[in-house]
């Protein structure tokens, strides 16, 4: 079942192709700017439900409790603001023909080495989400097969299944394939929701009653095991994970590839209930800790109980679920990070402006290499740098976001504050004291490179050109609103 839902993955992914101009670089890389309705909630709904919503919301669930739902909580707040930023973002990349975050930057600054460095910073950022994805991939494939499929064969597929359509399909081949992905999420998590319960404890209701009476310690801020996670930690984690998931370099890959804003603004409504699925992982994270007490790998959590519980059938398609739910976010952020190379550090030179599709094309096999490679020769490496992901990507919301707004801001005020920003993070999380007297880092990261950037912005001032910036953009999205 598992061999012929991967090959359909393929075949579905390079079917997305047909009647599509294949040398068209924005077909590619933003799905010619004209997907709908559909294909964008499909799309973002992949990578907001990535296998970390199997594995790592349930692991977190059965380790701390209440903490964990900062996850619809950022979520919900990212929809929300995404509801005005994603159409800023849409007309000012549609009518500078822009593809990514590094665009963006490169475009408002006029400067070309510091859009190069924005992508270079943001690939060493984004590489331990691939690398996360080819992990969870291992771990789902080994334990759906009940052992017979070992790890490193795991992380393999989820290579090769991710690089042979997403190379030649892009985002669009990743909006197709993830609707067979959100199909079976639904499908298996409203069962497994149902059944798990049911067969460990006679119902919802009474795996609620007994987790009440026996572990109201899960259910109250900071939760178990970890005092640091309180509200204060909640708080902050979810208004910076909230706002920083409008420019992050997949979601604004979304943005980019809708056929228009008003596309961006009905998905913004739609997203926050398929959120909802994210309580079945978090409400069986928490029943793991009755029938399967003391696990080694918290991340098991939920597939413990669906594997010693379900039909060998049924842990199939929630297997499947959970594989794809670490392919379609993997293709996007390799094909994010080919488009950022190919167009903002190779592709830069008059010579290879020519080639930048192909270059970018290129950049998403050797980006997915290394990760495949890190996994198997060094896999903490990357893991390690995974806890500041977010964090350091927080510091990009000036250069991408308030720069559009703030005519003053200047490069050496924007390089300035995000240089700051991201050793601040590094020092604090390296340090352990993330959070700091429980605010999160990249939150105190981003105050520091705020603060440096004005500074640095009004001692050398500059106003940019009006062309550069999104004040008109802002206006019309106000005027479409009213």
């Amino acid at each position: 079942m598992f061999g012929v839902f991967m090959i359909g993955t393929i075949v579905l992914g390079l079917l997305s192709l047909r009647g599509r101009d294949r040398a068209n670089l924005a077909e590619w890389s933003v799905g010619g700017r004209s997907l709908g309705v559909v294909l964008i909630f499909v799309l973002m709904a992949g990578e907001t439900y990535t296998s970390f919503s199997y594995l790592g919301a349930a692991g977190w669930s059965y380790d701390y409790g209440m903490p964990v739902f900062y996850l619809p909580a950022y979520l919900a707040i990212g929809f929300a603001v995404g509801y005005i930023i994603g159409p800023v973002l849409w007309h000012y990349a549609h009518r500078n023909n822009l593809h990514n975050i590094t665009d963006i930057t490169s475009f408002r600054f006029d400067s070309p080495w510091f859009g190069a460095a924005v992508a270079i910073l943001t690939t060493v950022f984004l590489l331990p989400y691939i690398q996360l994805q080819i992990t969870g991939m291992g771990v789902v494939v080994s334990t759906i097969s009940y052992g017979t499929i070992n790890l490193g064969t795991g992380y393999l597929i989820a290579f090769v299944v991710t690089e042979a359509f997403i190379i030649f399909s892009g985002l669009r081949g990743s909006a197709w394939v993830s609707i067979l992905k959100d199909s079976l999420v639904i499908i298996t998590l409203l069962a497994v929701f149902v059944y798990v319960p049911v067969h460990y404890f006679g119902g919802i209701g009474p795996m609620l009653d007994r987790l009440v009476a026996e572990r109201p310690q899960w259910l109250v801020l900071p939760g178990q095991g970890k005092e640091s996670l309180g509200m204060l930690w909640f708080a902050t984690t979810g208004l910076l994970n909230g706002v920083v998931y409008t420019i992050f370099p997949t979601t604004v890959a979304g943005y980019l590839g809708a056929k228009n804003p008003g596309v961006l603004r009905r998905n913004a409504i739609i997203m926050p209930f398929y959120q909802v699925l994210l309580f079945v992982p978090i409400l069986l994270g928490l029943a793991a800790v009755f029938v399967v007490p003391g696990l080694s790998d918290s991340n098991l959590a939920m597939f413990e109980l669906v594997v010693d519980s379900m039909p060998a059938w049924m842990v199939g398609l929630v297997g499947v679920a959970g594989a794809l739910s670490s392919i379609v976010p993997m293709a996007v952020f390799m094909l994010v990070i080919g488009t950022m190379w190919g167009r903002s550090v190779l592709g830069v030179h008059p010579r290879t402006a020519p080639h930048q599709k192909r270059l970018s094309q290129l950049v998403t096999f050797l980006v997915g290499l290394v990760a495949l490679l890190f996994t198997f020769v060094s896999p903490s490496t990357l893991v390690q740098l995974s806890v500041l992901s977010y964090q350091g990507l927080a510091q990009l919301l000036p250069v991408v976001l308030i720069s559009l707004l703030w005519k003053r801001m200047t490069v050496a005020g924007a390089a300035s504050g995000l240089a700051v920003g991201v050793v601040v993070v590094a020092v604090l999380v390296s340090t352990g004291n993330d959070p700091l007297l429980g605010i999160n880092a990249g939150l105190i990261g981003l105050a520091v490179n705020i603060a440096v950037n004005v500074l640095v912005s009004l001692a050398r001032p500059a106003t940019a050109p009006a062309d550069r910036l999104a004040v008109d953009e802002l206006a019309e999205v106000r005027a479409s609103r009213s």
